[in-house]
């Protein structure tokens, strides 16, 4: 199974960084290869905020978001407001209140970001667009 690089943040702020090939939106754990030491950890997804599959670990602290990239395919249009007080907009093709959590395509192509999934327990509004 093909391992992907993980932006891993955690409701009480904690950021980790690392590997995974088994977060799926069904389960409630999922393992973590972390980056900088290869130790290997399960990780509650109800603990997280959000897992961001990114491009590289290093990303772009200058980058300026612009949520306004549209594209076919991806699903409906989507914003979410986190309890902490950040937004993301982007595509879902699989959004359902009654689910824990769910992906979204970000709207910003040249972000560092290619997918997310959004802990639906850490946010405080979800509309479509």
């Amino acid at each position: 199974m093909q391992s992907n690089k993980v932006v891993v943040r955690f409701k009480d702020g904690a950021i980790i960084k690392g590997n995974t090939s088994d977060l799926f939106p069904n389960k409630a754990h999922f393992h973590l290869n972390h980056h900088l030491d290869g130790k290997i950890e399960q990780v509650d997804v109800e603990e997280l905020k959000a897992v961001f599959f990114v491009k590289d670990f290093k990303g772009d602290k200058d980058h300026k978001k612009k949520y306004d990239d549209e594209f076919h395919g991806a699903g409906r249009k989507i914003a979410v407001d986190f309890n902490d007080g950040e937004s993301i907009i982007g595509f879902a093709l699989g959004y359902s209140p009654d689910r824990k959590g769910f992906f979204i395509t970000p709207a910003d192509l040249s972000g560092n970001n290619e997918r997310i999934f959004i802990v639906k327990s850490a946010t405080k509004n979800i509309k479509f667009l």
